[in-house]
């Protein structure tokens, strides 16, 4: 299943927000610094789907705000 998200690091609290047909709003504390977005990006979603982090991977996007996530 894949998933357009737009992300929105450095922010004051962690959350998703659906923002419509598989299409998600990400809020991360985490900069984007050496990959630090992505990680977290990863694992707030694995807990979101109830899935383990191996089974997301970022497939375009890598760096940059918008990405597409498959699952």
């Amino acid at each position: 299943m894949k998933y357009a998200i737009i992300v929105k690091p450095g922010t004051s609290q962690e959350k998703i927000v659906e923002s419509g047909d598989h299409e998600l709003t990400v809020y991360l504390r985490a900069k984007p610094h050496d990959g630090e977005a992505n990680t977290a990006l990863i694992k707030l979603l694995a807990k979101y789907f109830d899935v383990p982090k191996t089974a997301i991977k970022i497939t375009h996007g890598h760096k940059s705000r918008t990405k597409t996530i498959e699952i």
